[in-house]
């Protein structure tokens, strides 16, 4: 079987086999999950071990699926499609660990876990557009039943909210997928790329922004993203680290794969717009999550304002801003991830995310505090640590171009500081609260899901090259492809 049917064959097998499993035998439905991922990531590796960072689309698959419409199943991988592959591949199998924790309904838990994962690896590896909108929906489904069943709080009214925001930007993108067809009458990705420049450049602009509203959702650009801390908090553990490690980064991936090769006049025309929102993003999220009380809230409000960076390196159209993003997009997984897993470890011992409530728990629970301090470190954009590599191109990189949006954005890389070590502090240092004397840390199993996690930051960090040799070549084509430079 081809590498890239191969891999989307792996969460739908272990999909099937979870549902023929009787859901009395708990630990063979977690099992087949668990192989089922794991088996997703080794192929994602060699995926990556076959891959030539100069060759452009590899692992190219087709075969007529709607031949009336013209319609393809059409699989391929790049520089930019090849790194979130590979990350979602590492954190659905870290997160399927994390999910020993689910006590209930497992059967029907892991079901439609590994059906969000086929959806996730689908849309990064689509070539066809309307194959591309498939895998898109495909993910939605999984996700308003795992928040809406197995969440806490208001998970209902969180699980609503996610369904209606994104499948109200959908309809933009069906939209605008529609219009395209009919003036090109192809589906196929590489075809509209070469295709787009033909289009009247307002044709383009309009077109920019209806996917711009469903990509903005996902990533989630101000004001779209009110859905975002609701829906996080309200997840479980599991969840909230595809959420934030996966889920968010397919909107930024739409914007390189889709609204750039394809629609290069709106791309120019939108680009100061880009830059603003991307500020907005940057420095609101990091001050609204300096008010946070709520441990998982205040991570979800980081995201926002991480997520800007990603933004303000895709206006600058330049080699360097594309790189922050890029990059960021991945350290923001690999870091966001891990803070939501040991939230998770957190609030599965002391049942609560208050802040306050915490205190001198560094003495009591040594390990977990070592990878708090370390995630959060990295968080802040600590040099020598993934996510200063990103936040530093995509601030380089865009200096240049939008001057007035960087420098503002400036500020949020002073403000996460800030908030972040206040809540170190707030939860390891000072004297023990009396109700944390019974405090255990950190299980096997949750060491297990944070290491791989805390090697990468620290690797990206020290040698960022080893994703950036990866990237670029698909970058400098498209920014060739958009400007002409």
């Amino acid at each position: 079987m081809p590498a890239l049917s191969a891999l989307l064959a792996c969460p739908l097998a272990g999909m099937l086999v979870v549902l023929l499993v009787p859901r009395t035998n708990v630990r063979l439905i977690r099992t087949a999950a668990l192989l089922a991922t794991g088996l997703a990531l080794l192929v994602s590796l060699e995926v990556l071990n076959g891959f030539d960072p100069s060759g452009g689309m590899q692992f190219v698959e087709r075969a007529a699926w709607i031949p009336q419409l013209n319609i393809q199943y059409a699989l391929g991988v790049d520089g930019i499609s090849l790194p979130l592959v590979l990350l979602t591949g590492l954190l659905g199998f870290l997160a399927c660990i994390a999910s020993w924790s689910i006590t209930e309904r497992h059967k029907e838990y892991f079901a439609l876990y590994l059906l969000l994962e086929l959806g996730m690896l689908g849309t990064f590896v689509a070539l066809d557009l309307f194959l591309f909108y498939i895998f898109w929906e495909v993910v939605l489904v999984p996700m308003y039943f795992l928040i809406g069943i197995w969440g806490g709080g208001r998970r209902e009214y969180s699980a609503f909210k996610f369904f209606v925001y994104t499948l109200t930007g959908s309809l933009f993108m069906l939209l605008a997928i529609l219009a395209l067809y009919l003036r090109t009458g192809t589906f196929d990705l590489l075809v509209l790329a070469e295709q787009g420049r033909e289009l009247s450049r307002p044709l383009q602009q309009w077109l920019f922004l209806a996917f711009f509203l469903a990509f903005a959702v996902k990533v989630p650009v101000f004001p779209f993203h009110t859905w975002l801390p609701d829906a996080h908090v309200d997840a479980p553990t599991p969840i909230s680290v595809l959420l934030a490690g996966v889920l968010l980064k397919m909107g930024g991936y739409g914007f390189l794969r889709i609204s750039y090769p394809l629609l290069p006049a709106g791309v120019e025309w939108f680009g100061l717009a880009m830059a603003v929102l991307g500020m907005i993003n940057v420095v609101y999220g990091a001050l609204v999550a300096m008010a946070q009380t709520d441990f998982k809230r205040l991570v979800a409000y980081s995201s926002v304002s991480h997520m800007g960076f990603v933004l303000l390196g895709f206006s600058s159209l330049t080699l360097e801003g594309l790189h922050g993003a890029m990059f960021q997009m991945v350290a923001h997984g690999l870091i966001t991830g891990g803070m939501f897993l040991l939230v998770g470890v957190l609030y599965d011992r002391a049942h609560t995310r208050d802040l306050g409530a915490f205190g001198g728990l560094g003495a009591r629970v040594p390990v977990f505090a070592g990878f708090l301090i370390f995630f959060g470190l990295a968080s802040l954009g600590l040099p020598g640590l993934a996510g200063f590599v990103g936040e530093f191109f995509a601030l380089v990189g865009t200096f240049g171009v939008w001057a007035w949006p960087t420098t503002v954005s400036v500020l949020g890389v002073v403000i996460a500081a800030a908030y972040i070590l206040t809540a170190l502090q707030q939860v390891l240092l000072g004297p023990l609260n009396a109700r944390w004397h019974t405090l255990t840390d950190m299980t096997g199993r949750e060491l297990v899901s944070l290491a791989p996690l805390l090697a990468l930051v620290l690797l990206l960090g020290l040698y960022p090259l080893a994703l950036m040799n990866l990237q670029e070549p698909t970058l400098q084509q498209i920014i060739t492809h958009v400007t002409g430079r």
